[in-house]
């Protein structure tokens, strides 16, 4: 096993004042020792957060990361998203309004929704629309019950059914990958990985359409099995778990092909770019005030380690973050734009919090979209 100290990541609250946050963060991704570490800048280690309403939930940050354009079932999902906010503050009466809203939404707008959906996926967009639509009247009965449990589970399935009508939507891959990157695996679309391990089983949410190369490596890894077995070699003060350091000299996977270590490349898709961002990391391209897509804001989110000096060095180790989301609202935090996110844990995220340094991953396998890996020819 390669040096541990590969991947530690900490991150230190300072304070909290009125419009926004201080966060002092120390942070390494590197095969140096703590102790060879260099400190960054104070400039650099504190970061001003602005104020607004980070999206925290994995599912929704994955909603709004699908490469479409239909404000019809854009505004069907914020309204079902933004009812959590009266959920938790018990408004009985604004999530009416909002239940009533979606019906009018989806009864206004229904052949605009299914304008955008390819005609042999038609019929399975119009029975996603129809068992929403058959969910609002229970939904609405269970606030006149106060049932907020009730309420939450028809609002998630629900918003299940949106997400199903908007993978619908994308047609095709939305960008070329580099023709640098052919040699490596490459994910056109999205996969679910289920890991097993020896605290419980939980799934993550692939993401090939931001981040196809990191994305395809990870996959493939999952399918070769290369994490069954594999111990969480860091848990780093709560904010991050780690793990895909192979035994041996090796910090990463040796592709038995070519004999050689796969190298994948730092990937970052900006908001409003039509395609990701490789080898460098926004604060080197002079856009650290951008955000990525796909975001450190999520509790559970995974994310690709590297070495520190090296955008082009990860291969195989990745981790997930554990940060609490509400310390890191509205993007600027220092990992977005320093290291890529290929996705999120969206089932039994509460498993994370189980899991510390020395437990272990028992099996990860795909258990949907398998299809969407190309392997290189």
């Amino acid at each position: 096993m390669a040096n541990s100290s590969w991947g530690t990541v900490g991150l230190r609250l300072l304070t909290r004042f009125g419009a926004g946050i201080l966060v002092m963060v120390g942070l390494w991704l590197g095969t140096a020792t703590p102790a060879q570490a260099v400190t960054l800048p104070p400039s650099t280690m504190v970061a001003y957060l602005p104020p607004g309403n980070a999206i925290t939930d994995g599912r929704a940050l994955l909603r709004y990361s699908l490469p479409i354009d239909n404000g019809d079932i854009r505004s069907v999902q914020e309204t079902l998203e933004g009812l959590s906010e009266w959920l938790r503050s018990k408004r009985w009466g604004p999530i009416t309004k909002d239940f009533n809203k979606v019906e009018r939404l989806l009864n206004r707008n229904r052949e605009a929704i299914l304008a955008d959906i390819p005609d042999g996926k038609r019929a399975a967009a119009v029975s996603y629309l129809d068992d929403i639509q058959a969910q609002l009247p229970p939904a609405r009965e269970a606030v006149d019950l106060r049932d907020r449990e009730t309420i939450w589970i028809k609002r998630s399935a629900m918003l299940d059914d949106v997400s199903r009508i908007e993978e619908l939507m994308v047609e095709g891959f939305p960008f070329e990958v580099p023709e640098e990157y052919s040699h490596l695996p490459q994910l056109k679309g999205r996969a679910t990985v289920e890991f097993t391990t020896n605290k419980g089983t939980m799934q993550a949410v692939i993401d090939g359409f931001s981040a196809p190369v990191t994305g395809g490596n990870f996959v493939d890894l999952v399918q070769r099995g290369f994490y069954d077995g594999m111990e969480f070699t860091r848990a780093e003060d709560n904010y991050v778990l780690q793990t895909g350091d192979p035994d041996g000299p090796e910090e990463g996977f040796i592709d038995p092909k070519t004999n050689t270590y796969r190298a994948i490349p730092l990937e970052i898709l900006v908001k409003g770019d039509e395609a990701p961002i490789y080898g460098a990391t926004l604060e080197e391209l002079g856009r650290f005030l951008e955000e990525p897509v796909l975001p450190f804001s999520a509790f559970g989110t995974l994310g690709m380690a590297r070495p520190n000096t090296d955008p082009d060095g990860g291969s195989s180790q990745f981790f997930f973050f554990l940060f609490e989301p509400e310390l890191t609202p509205a993007g600027l935090n220092l990992l977005d734009g320093r290291y890529a996110v290929f996705g999120y844990v969206v089932e039994n995220k509460e498993v994370l919090d189980k899991l510390t340094q020395g437990d272990r991953i028992e099996s990860a396998r795909v258990i949907a979209g398998a299809g969407n890996l190309v392997q290189p020819t």
